[in-house]
């Protein structure tokens, strides 16, 4: 996963393929949306950055981050589980 706060390095964090996201609109109303795949993960990433989260957190003990320029066009992405 790459992200802002470290924009020269990725590292592949677990993270789940199916979550379920309440909020309320401008308007008050409650809305729950499902997302999948490659959007939950994204989601919960900006999730974890509103509870004041970084991916780092969530990186297992031993895996270490992959400069970009070695990741880039290595034709390779990431592969869910």
């Amino acid at each position: 996963m790459g992200c802002l706060s470290f924009f020269d390095v990725r590292g592949l964090v677990p993270r789940p393929l199916r979550i379920t996201v309440e909020a309320t609109t401008l308007s008050g109303e409650t809305t729950t949306t499902l997302y999948e795949r490659g959007l939950a993960r994204l989601i919960h990433h900006e999730l974890d950055h509103l509870d004041g989260l970084l991916y780092t957190t969530r990186r297992r003990d031993g895996v270490t981050p992959i400069p970009v320029e070695e990741y880039r066009q290595t034709g390779r992405a990431w592969a869910y589980e």
